[in-house]
């Protein structure tokens, strides 16, 4: 891979390695300085729904910036923060009629101001012994010290816990390597996994405030699906029991799994609901913290006053680019180019294609939902037997890849925080045909070059 060589000023991600400069993006592709193309296979980290270069956005950006690029909320609102969170509101669906939106600059900072509005929302209704979070084991839900409070992610936590908070987890349903009886397709198994999350309610002695779940796994797991009727038992015994639900849809949001919102796969409706990411398609940085009615006016019925705020919060640029984004998605049926379940759509050759990965005998499973898929690799399929943490078998195949002109995203972890490799597949939603069979054939070949420089 070409790489930058002379000495940077950046603190990279990693030390110990070269990055190539990116210098532009076109389609479902992005080009380095020294002219090589990628195709990115995953949406740059599950970020890039639309596709690159879509000058219909940059334009927004550029007519906003000429406009008004800054006023501070505490002083202004702006026409374009109005228009944009209607319009926001109106794609979340009924569930968040007569509700509200207050944007962040990323999926980071929106999880934390979803923490904190859940907590203000208990102590504005009178629940003011409720202040913990409870959310689940080898989840990920962002880098700051309250996000990653939540976060189940062993390898993200560890050097960092003694200065977080520390609420109680609860166990992810993970069918491909499920600690209960699978064989009714995973609804009891569904089930003993949100009775834990009851045990655990009540264990908190009236202090729970909030429950915070991916529907869908993210990069900690890859793509990983809940089983039938499990989110729907969640979503009642939160209410049962006064806890309010908040979904993290930072990853699968905006369309990503063949819904405006992968919520609506399960008919539940959440309290609070998190998007970032697809929100702007890596436009600009951009994240949103979605309010339902009840949350809204229990606070506008009490104080009347957020206890929270950025200095970027609805940043008039960033939200140019989120509205064109929205206005674009919907202009071109991009989340129905996500849903696998119609013919011919991006999203259901994509997972034929890969589906024909389990071929290998690396390859464990193929599991997700629209155009957010995993691909788990074993040391061997008959014990499910993971790889040797030190190999790094993903990242290997990660590295195949990339020397081939396709980026995935490798992760390790999946099975119990440090072992299990998996690659996560977020393409755009723009895929042709022949891209498809292309990744995949390039995909193939990478993990075959892991597996012949890799022992078990």
């Amino acid at each position: 891979m070409p790489a930058v060589t002379r000495p940077s000023a950046i603190l990279r991600r990693s030390l110990r390695k070269s990055y190539p400069a990116a210098v532009r993006g076109e389609g479902a592709y992005l080009f380095d300085a020294e002219g090589k193309r990628y195709l990115d296979f995953s949406g740059s980290a599950a970020v890039n729904f639309i596709g690159h270069g879509v000058t219909e956005i940059a334009a927004a950006m550029s007519e906003q910036a000429a406009q008004l690029e800054f006023a501070h909320t505490s002083q202004f609102t702006t026409p374009i923060a109005e228009q944009y969170a209607e319009e926001l509101l109106s794609f979340a669906g009924p569930a968040f009629e007569g509700g509200a939106v207050f944007f962040t600059s990323g999926g980071s900072e929106a999880v934390e101001a979803a923490l904190k509005l859940a907590r203000q929302y208990q102590v504005e209704i009178g629940q003011t012994n409720r202040y913990q979070v409870i959310s689940r084991r080898q989840s990920y839900h962002g880098a700051t010290l309250g996000a990653l409070s939540v976060s189940g992610n062993r390898k993200r936590r560890e050097i960092y816990l003694p200065m977080v908070k520390e609420f109680a987890h609860v166990s992810a349903p993970y069918c491909y390597r499920c600690a209960f009886d699978c064989t009714d397709g995973c609804y009891n198994c569904g089930q003993e996994y949100a009775a834990e999350l009851e045990r655990t309610i009540q264990d908190s002695n009236g202090h729970a405030a909030a429950f915070i779940f991916e529907p869908v796994s993210g990069a900690t797991l890859g793509a990983v699906l809940p089983p039938l009727g499990y989110l729907q038992s969640v979503a009642e015994i939160c209410r049962k029991h006064g806890v309010l639900l908040i979904a993290d849809e930072v990853m699968t949001g905006m369309g990503r799994t063949g819904r405006n919102f992968a919520v609506e796969h399960w008919q539940i409706a959440p309290g609070i609901l998190v998007a970032a990411k697809g929100l702007s398609s890596g436009y600009a940085p951009l994240g949103a913290v979605i309010a339902s009615r009840k949350v809204v006016e229990a606070i506008a019925d009490g104080s009347g006053t957020l206890l929270h705020g950025f200095t970027y919060n609805a940043h008039p640029i960033s939200l140019a680019a989120g509205r064109a984004v929205l206005q674009y998605l919907q202009k071109h049926k991009l989340v129905q180019a996500a849903d696998d379940q119609q013919p011919g759509t991006p999203a259901q050759e994509l997972r034929k294609a890969l589906d024909s990965l389990l071929e290998l005998p690396a390859v464990g499973d193929v599991r997700g939902i629209g155009l957010l898929l995993g691909v788990e690799f074993v040391a061997d399929k008959k014990t499910k037997a993971a790889f040797d943490p030190k190999k790094n078998f993903a990242g290997l195949v990660g590295q195949a890849a990339a020397k081939r002109g396709l980026l995935v995203y490798p992760m390790q972890g999946c099975v119990d925080g440090i072992a299990g490799d998996h690659l996560l597949i977020a393409p755009p939603a723009i895929l042709t045909p022949d891209q498809i069979t292309w990744a995949v054939d390039q995909l193939r070949l990478s993990i075959r070059e892991a597996s012949s420089s890799t022992p078990v």
